[in-house]
């Protein structure tokens, strides 16, 4: 296999989603076997029985980020915009979207932005206008996989379901915030596919506009967050507003590291259903969406 940097930029890319989706590959095989039994993980498929958890026993073990957080930071980067000199940090912008469009050497103006005071966002605006948003490849491989047979049984669930919507079973699987831990959505998102589910999965850091926007355009069936940042309960809250707005009437899950306690309030502001490492099998997680979606559609 070639150094990543012997590459040009479209070889290059379609070598980094060479490498994901061996990765995803490889993960999927891994949780197939622990589903299966094969292999052994304590605590999850064999010797289940045991003392509470320390990471859930107290309220106080998982990092959380309060909602308060986001509309302070708001708030302060607000207030700093108001201080500086707008004209000088318009000017440093204008003057770095002109280096990056002429290919100069873009570390001098990146300079005098910061200290005009020009944010990261809006530095970062600047390149997305002239180069575009690059958006990694998910691994996510059209290769369908059985599980041992054991996949049957939830294809005719998700096929039944279907019949009975008039459509393939649509499900979105977002992950939004900078939360760049893929492999649990991508694990969902294979599973879900070859469950026979329409999936859409765009990969990693979505904003929860974007994921509601997508919903409403694709006439998705169900959404599902995948959330590993501490942000469920801000993110999930968002989410559903914008739904709201919106008009998508689709079923919310959320999955991650969730303490019982946030479970409850995304439970109260309308999530169907949260998924946490302990519901490490995947086909009970399928069936259990298909009958989600067939609740909502009553």
């Amino acid at each position: 296999m070639k150094k990543i940097e012997e590459l040009g930029g479209a070889a290059a890319a379609v070598e980094i989603g060479y490498m994901k989706g061996k990765l995803v590959e490889a993960n999927t095989a891994r949780l197939e076997a622990i589903e299966a039994g094969e292999q052994i993980v304590v605590g999850v498929n064999k010797f289940t029985e045991g003392e509470p958890s320390p990471l859930t026993s107290s309220g106080d073990q998982i990092m959380v980020v309060p909602e308060h957080v986001e509309a302070e930071q708001i708030a302060r980067l607000k207030a700093w915009r108001e201080s500086r000199d707008r004209t000088a940090a318009q000017s440093a912008l204008q003057a770095l979207a002109q280096a990056a469009k002429e290919g100069r050497n873009m570390v001098e103006p990146s300079i005098a932005a910061a200290k005009a005071g020009v944010t990261t966002g809006e530095w970062g605006n600047v390149l997305r206008g002239v180069f575009g948003e690059y958006r990694a490849p998910t691994g996510v491989s059209s290769t369908a996989r059985q599980v041992g047979g054991q996949l049957d049984a939830v294809r005719e669930e998700v096929a039944r379901v279907s019949q009975k919507l008039g459509t393939r079973a649509k499900f979105l699987v977002g992950k939004p915030g900078l939360d760049g831990h893929s492999n649990g959505a991508e694990q969902i998102a294979v599973r879900a596919r070859d469950a026979g589910f329409d999936v859409i999965y765009a990969g990693i850091r979505s904003t929860p506009a974007e994921l509601v926007d997508t919903a409403k355009k694709e006439g998705a069936h169900c959404i599902g967050l995948s959330i590993l940042s501490g942000s469920h309960v801000t993110l999930a809250h968002e989410v559903i507003k914008l739904m709201k707005q919106e008009g998508v009437e689709a079923p919310l899950v959320v999955g991650g590291i969730i303490p019982p306690a946030d479970e409850k309030l995304l439970r109260d502001a309308g999530v169907a259903a949260v998924y946490t490492p302990k519901n490490y099998d995947l086909n009970a997680i399928m069936t259990d969406l298909a009958h989600i979606i067939e609740k909502a559609a009553v």
